[in-house]
């Protein structure tokens, strides 16, 4: 069996990045040594061709990822798949009013928010650093790259959505308040 095309194979079906040490035991190597050498060879082979998609090393280890130029025309087919509600609220918040107190997205979203905030930072979307008895909360350059745009082409969209759902809420009260006919 082709070890290189097994880790390919891993690399590919995972939905999310995958650590060195567990890559060696899937492909059945000891070294992290070997298996970086043959990460390094797949990184090689999809940039020399062209290919839509790139071996990139996160924080959390290693994945496939669609190229950036590619992103904007491919995301509705999965779009953030690997991100959850709790977290892509918690993620909007943070791009929307960044830097922001953990606190205060604690308030809006309640305790999940903490394991929310460390699997960002572990994908590296979010950073935070401490400030006084909290957090701060911001977005990293990695985080524009996963959305193939700017923070602040992001932070305007993510306005008039929010805009949007308050005028159909408020609509959906003024409507709920009047008193229906007849009555």
């Amino acid at each position: 069996m082709n070890r290189k095309a097994l880790l390919e194979a891993a690399l590919f079906v995972s939905d999310s990045p995958m650590s060195l040490e567990r890559l060696s035991k899937i492909v059945g190597v000891g070294s992290d040594d070997e298996i970086r050498t043959m990460l390094e060879e797949i990184r090689y082979k999809l940039g020399e061709d062209e290919r839509g998609v790139e071996l990139v090393e996160t924080p959390e280890g290693f994945e496939l990822r669609v190229k950036p130029e590619y992103r904007t025309r491919v995301a509705k087919l999965a779009p953030f798949a690997d991100l959850s509600d709790g977290m892509m609220r918690t993620l909007a918040i943070i791009a929307v009013k960044q830097p922001v107190r953990q606190s205060l997205i604690v308030k809006y979203q309640g305790n999940k928010t903490y394991n929310y905030i460390k699997e960002l930072e572990d994908k590296g979307l979010v950073k935070t650093e401490k400030s006084g008895r909290t957090k701060l909360a911001s977005t990293t350059d990695d985080f524009e790259k996963y959305f193939g745009k700017s923070s602040e082409e992001l932070k305007q969209l993510l306005d008039v959505a929010a805009k949007e759902v308050e005028s159909k809420d408020g609509a959906k009260e003024d409507a709920e308040s009047e008193p229906a006919e007849g009555v």
